[in-house]
């Protein structure tokens, strides 16, 4: 039957659709409908059977500078989880000679820090920073090869690490848009925006647990394991939602916020344009104590390994763009990773007990190309709306990028009903 005081569908229990579910509760209907048993999709943790550890499918960072994250997490009371250092600080080893080095950011907009041998990047003079201003306001959308020089100590030792975690695929053939958004939004806006944050007891004690009881508290209906088979069109709008156990009809105030992975939206809605290639990320799980002096996260240089975090009693790695190690064996794949944290964080050898965790399709490629087709929010329904981090939020496939598409989605959503009146 349709509803008659207007309901908000949210398709997908991921970090967008929760996003767009916790702007909206309080203001309509709400019911959210996930496919599977549990919320979080490609931002979830679990306990893992093999280890007796509490890991995430992937390990997730955000920045200090990425608000609409944080004001999501303290809406729905998780960021306390969230732990970083005091200051924008980032920690690398050079497998190749074991040289150590900190990058520490100046808290201001002035970047002072650049003018500091004892804060920058080692080997690189003041002058060699100028070419980020110069990817910040790049008109177009281009590789980023055409923007950076992809040589030298600078780019070598922290250009590319950073770029390389954001956009997950090999920075110089990455979208120099996309890249200059993030240095606007980090770099251009000084320390205070680049304060790296991690969620220290697991991304879904901070972003779905809590966003979970959060609507609960106020009035959302969660069905789990509620799998949308297609969507019926009528008279220019959606009608119709079918799911396994039935169909769902839609009132003339009613909307739908689609919030499913790209290739999902592709196949439920006719015509639409999505990106369709992606990138996959490699994350290796370690059940050990870190040493107590190892930094909270180091980047590695010249090794397999990208980046390691350190937990209580866990040692993560996180590899992007990792398809070329999708199919060499897990154990082998441990064993090597493990090397090199062993000899990153000076720990013994021996392989402690572990885990390998691969996403194929982690995330759109973030070239030019793929940028170029991701959809805005708002469709050709009036009553359909699309949330993900694959949509045209002008960000790479991020947490920030995924509550953004939540916010937008909710705003378009919750005019339905205005509009409809």
């Amino acid at each position: 039957m349709p509803s008659s005081d207007g309901t908000v569908h949210v398709i997908g229990a991921g970090l967008a659709g929760l996003a767009a579910a916790v702007r909206l509760c309080g203001t309509r209907n709400v019911i959210v409908h996930e496919a599977t048993a549990v919320a979080g999709g490609r931002c979830r943790s679990y306990r893992d059977p093999v280890t007796g550890m509490l890991i995430d499918n992937g390990t997730h960072l955000v920045l200090s500078g990425n608000h609409a994250a944080i004001d999501y997490a303290c809406t729905v009371g998780g960021e306390r989880g969230l732990t970083g250092p005091d200051g924008a600080e980032f920690s690398f080893v050079d497998l190749a000679n074991d040289r150590r080095w900190t990058v520490r950011i100046s808290d201001g907009r002035f970047p002072w820090w650049v003018f500091d041998k004892r804060r920058r990047v080692p080997e690189t003079r003041a002058a060699d920073y100028l070419p980020l201003a110069r990817l910040a306001w790049a008109s177009g959308d281009k590789p980023l090869a055409s923007v950076l020089d992809g040589d030298g100590p600078l780019y070598r030792r922290l250009i590319a690490p950073l770029l390389l975690a954001a956009l997950n695929i090999e920075p110089l053939s990455g979208s120099a848009r996309l890249a200059g958004t993030l240095v606007q939004e980090t770099l251009a806006q000084g320390g205070k925006a680049c304060r790296p944050l991690m969620a220290r007891d697991g991304i879904g004690k901070v972003f779905v647990e809590p966003a979970i009881d959060y609507l609960r508290a106020r009035g959302v209906t969660i069905v789990f394991e509620h799998v949308l088979h297609s969507l019926e069109f009528a008279d220019g709008r959606v009608a119709q939602l079918v799911f396994g156990d039935g169909a769902i009809d839609l009132g003339p105030d009613d909307a739908v916020i689609l919030a499913v992975p790209a290739y999902a939206a592709a196949a439920f809605v006719p015509g639409l344009r999505t990106p369709s290639a992606y990138r996959g990320i490699v994350n290796a799980h370690y059940h050990i104590a870190p040493p107590a002096d190892a930094p909270l996260m180091l980047g590695v240089i010249n090794g397999t390994s990208e980046w390691i975090f350190t937990f209580p009693e866990r040692i993560a790695v996180t590899i992007s763009d990792a398809g070329r190690l999708f199919d060499m064996p897990r154990a082998e794949l441990a064993q090597q990773i493990w090397r090199e944290v062993a000899q990153a964080l000076h720990l013994p050898e021996t392989l402690p007990p572990w885990q390998i965790v691969r996403e194929r399709r982690a995330t759109f490629a973030a070239t030019p190309e793929e940028n170029a087709k991701r959809p805005g929010a708002e469709t050709q329904w009036p009553n359909l709306v699309l949330a993900g981090d694959w949509t045209a939020t002008g960000l790479p496939a991020t947490i920030e990028s995924a509550v953004r598409s939540g916010n937008r989605a909710a705003e378009l959503a919750g005019a339905t009903k205005r509009a409809a009146a």
